[in-house]
């Protein structure tokens, strides 16, 4: 009997702990952290990707115990890894979604506003629809499946039992909300620049001319302009997500010590 207790102890650990990994990532990763997928299915991608990885990772030693202390502790530590990996998806795709709101200020549309479905909350349109448009890239670019085999090598670069993350990984992910801003700046930048333009253009008309109702002309120039500007510049979109996903994967490789 406690042949064959010894045996399902050992094939629980090795199947528990890259699921609770594994279903931490899913929670927080882009695309699949919103509302619109069920619960359920979360579970059924985490169970059968768990199931998948588990024959591929090294052994694990660590005893299969969920109720002591040390058992809760590497719980935790999965958590937190798969909780980073996933995060730092998230922070990518939410960078366009940030950008576009700085633009629908910019063009007028920031009180254009619609439920994100995802979230739950009022979104600006212009946000809403590059982070939808952001999403179909990183789908489009099996960002997906590269986010699976980064949580799969994550068990060899971080195997389970081990003390958890470096504590600069934890610095890492904090100072990356600072490039998130700096990106999604970046990306916005050119079409703030040419708005200011024709802003400062109103301006000099209203000075040359005060009779002129500069909020009757310029309000639906400004948006006009703005549109077609977005339109100009959205086959950069491609480039600056390539660009912000690459980093994405460079920080996660950062939090699993480098080994990627």
């Amino acid at each position: 009997m406690d042949v064959y207790e010894s045996i399902i102890l050992e094939w629980l650990a090795q199947h528990y702990w890259p699921f609770v990994r594994i279903s931490s990532m899913l929670l927080t990763m882009a695309v699949f952290s919103g509302r619109g997928i069920p619960s359920r299915i979360k579970i059924f991608f985490a169970i059968a990707i768990s199931m998948v990885v588990a024959p591929a990772i090294p052994p694990i030693q660590v005893t299969f115990d969920t109720v002591s202390p040390a058992g809760m502790l590497v719980t935790v530590h999965q958590i937190i890894i798969g909780v980073a990996l996933g995060f730092m998806s998230l922070l990518a795709i939410n960078t366009f979604a940030l950008a576009g709101q700085v633009l629908g200020m910019q063009v007028g549309l920031g009180f254009a506003a619609m439920v994100d479905p995802s979230s739950g909350q009022q979104v600006p349109v212009l946000s809403q629809f590059y982070l939808m448009l952001a999403s179909l890239v990183f789908l489009a670019l099996d960002g997906h499946l590269l986010m699976i085999r980064m949580v799969a090598a994550s068990f060899e670069a971080v195997p389970v039992g081990q003390s958890g993350l470096d504590p600069d990984a934890y610095f890492y992910i904090a100072n990356w909300a600072v490039w998130m801003f700096n990106a999604a700046l970046g990306f916005a930048l050119s079409a703030m620049i040419s708005i200011l333009l024709i802003n400062l253009s109103f301006g000099v008309m209203t000075r040359a001319s005060p009779q002129l109702n500069i909020f009757t002309v310029g309000f639906p120039i400004t948006m006009i302009s703005g549109l077609l500007i977005l339109w100009l510049t959205i086959g950069n979109f491609i480039t600056h997500f390539e660009n912000q996903w690459q980093r994405a994967i460079t920080g996660m490789c950062f939090i699993l010590g480098g080994s990627c």
